[in-house]
Formats: C-alpha cells, sequence, structure tokens
C-alpha cells in the first residue's frame, strides 16, 4: 500500500516534522488542526468559540484537499485544555457536521501547542 501526502495551503502549514494528513487506500489520517489562521500562521482572537471555528475550518480544509468533506469523517479527537469548554465544541461542530456523528473522543490536557485552547484530529474514509 502507498500513501500519499495531502497539502493545502488553506490549512496552516506543519509547524513541526509532520504532515497535514496522510492518505493510505481509501483511509485519510488528519493531523491535529489548531487554530492558526492558514494565511498569518497566527492563532486567531476571539475566545475559545472563535478557535473552535478556526479548527473546523482547518479540518474541512483538509479533508476538502484529501478529496473528501467533514462528514466523511470516521473518528475524532478533541483535545481541550478546559473540558469545560465541550459544550461549545458539541454546538460548534453540530454546526458543521451532521448526523450521523463520528465516532469521538474528548480529552483534557494541561497545554497544547502556541498556548491554544482546542486542538481536533480526525479520521476519514474516501468513497471508492
Amino acid at each position: 500500500m502507498s500513501k500519499h501526502i495531502i497539502s493545502t495551503d488553506q490549512a496552516p502549514a506543519a509547524i513541526g516534522a509532520y504532515s497535514q494528513a496522510v492518505r493510505a487506500g481509501n483511509t485519510v489520517y488528519i493531523s491535529g488542526q489548531i487554530p492558526l489562521d492558514p494565511v498569518t500562521m497566527e492563532v486567531v482572537e476571539g475566545g475559545v468559540e472563535a478557535q473552535i471555528r478556526r479548527v473546523f475550518d482547518n479540518v474541512k480544509a483538509v479533508c476538502e484537499a484529501a478529496g473528501g468533506d467533514l462528514s466523511q469523517i470516521v473518528k475524532m479527537t478533541v483535545f481541550l485544555t478546559d473540558l469545560g469548554n465541550f459544550p461549545t465544541v458539541n454546538e460548534v461542530m453540530a454546526e458543521y457536521i451532521a448526523q450521523p456523528y463520528p465516532a469521538r473522543a474528548a480529552v483534557g490536557i494541561s497545554a497544547l501547542p502556541k498556548g491554544v485552547e482546542v486542538e481536533i484530529e480526525g479520521i476519514l474514509v474516501l468513497d471508492d
């Protein structure tokens, strides 16, 4: 099986030794996206809801670069520095992804890169 690197300028460039996403067969593994503006590479302003929206925009852009869309995500992992923000993740997610929702985990952690409050990674399965 070969792997293909997915990259788009519509999502933030990688800030480390990783790819935005990797496709293996029909499965795309999307690296954790944080709320960076892809043009400025700066953290978006406006609080946690703005950060969550930017993350979903970034994940959406990577899905599209892979030839898919958010509805094809089968698994997401949400990392939050404050699990009290989980209801906001649910509200925003429902605006971006319709039911049936993907499998998902939420993990509370002490810190994220660049001091952001949220990071989301996902697994996308493309149609044949």
